[in-house]
């Protein structure tokens, strides 16, 4: 039996949320005498494959064909329920990202097996298998019982340690017979941004709304980002009146994010809002209205004029480096 982990890799790379969701599914092999097996797709390096070893798999099964070189929820949904089928898993643990949550419900229709997406920790109880997850946009917590034989799981960002537990790894390629009809969605181009941290992957993001007053004002937020190596973000309206690109929408209805740090420079906190990013292991406002909803999520803030409190803020944090 198996706990059957999909890693995800980014041009052949694996990232620190992998070595998270790896070192969670091994804690819950060890605790039900599973083995761990990792599967990824693309072409992913002997040495870069190893890695998983450190974290707990004793085996990864990697895809690198090319007519799986562009992610299709279908036909990787095919491909990973015929791996869990082939390793006799009974756990098949995804993190609660984009293409997570696009093949963990497909995947456990597959399996006819229990689902339960955005996990923040280990099982509360193995029998009967309870998970606690978020429920109302984060501000209640549920027990989430899964009776199935197969349990399927997404674990959210920054919920799990990473634990080293190196292990001997075999490296194996894997294959399975996918019809023509699962690549039904055909990409045409992709196009990616360069030289910039995108949100999803960025450990601290700093996050501008409306009460930045314009576009021209983001100058502040560009050298706080730059001095502390962190992505850029923004609220709805923002994105919404073209003052940043879309791709930087974060909350409920953007993208959902859970850096170590994040710094909410005037975002008044709409509970859509908080509700992407209440994952946040820290989070920081600026914000000059005392009554903004921001204040009771944060863990810090700060009230006063972002115009003259950033540019302060940003000059300590240079000398700080510097220092």
């Amino acid at each position: 039996m198996a706990v059957l982990v999909y890693t995800e890799n980014w041009d052949g790379k694996f990232k620190k949320a992998t070595y998270e969701l790896l070192s969670y599914a091994n804690e819950i092999a060890k605790n039900t005498g599973n083995e761990t097996v990792a599967i990824t797709v693309g072409n992913v390096s002997d040495e870069e494959l190893k890695k998983l070893g450190q974290y707990g798999a004793v085996k990864v099964l990697v895809n690198k064909e090319e007519k799986f070189a562009k992610f299709t929820a279908q036909a990787y949904s095919t491909l990973l329920a015929d791996a869990a089928k082939a390793q006799s898993a009974n756990f098949v643990i995804f993190a609660n990202s984009y293409s997570g949550r696009a093949l963990a419900p497909r995947v456990s229709v597959k399996l006819d097996a229990s689902l339960a997406p955005g996990a923040i920790q280990l099982p509360t109880s193995y029998e009967p298998f309870v998970i606690k997850k978020k429920a109302y946009s984060g501000k209640a917590f549920v027990d989430y019982e899964l009776t199935g034989d197969v349990k399927v799981l997404t674990l959210n960002q920054n919920s799990f340690k990473i634990v080293e537990d190196t292990k001997k790894i075999v490296i194996e390629e894997y294959t399975t017979d996918v019809a023509d009809n699962e690549f039904v969605a055909k990409v045409v181009d992709v196009q990616k941004e360069t030289g910039k941290l995108s949100v999803t992957d960025a450990e601290i993001l700093v996050s501008g709304g409306r009460g930045l007053k314009g576009p021209e004002n983001w100058g502040m937020l560009e050298e706080m980002a730059e001095i502390l190596g962190a992505g850029i973000c923004c609220s709805r309206p923002v994105s919404d009146l073209d003052w940043r690109p879309h791709s930087e929408h974060v909350g409920q209805t953007g993208k959902v994010v859970a850096p170590n740090l994040y710094i909410a420079i005037g975002v008044s906190g709409a509970i859509q809002h908080l509700a992407g990013v209440n994952s946040s292991k820290v989070m920081v406002v600026i914000n000059n209205d005392p009554e903004a909803p921001f204040f009771e999520a944060a863990d810090y803030g700060i009230v006063g004029d972002a115009f003259e409190v950033v540019p302060k803020l940003n000059e300590a944090l240079k000398n700080f480096k510097a220092s």
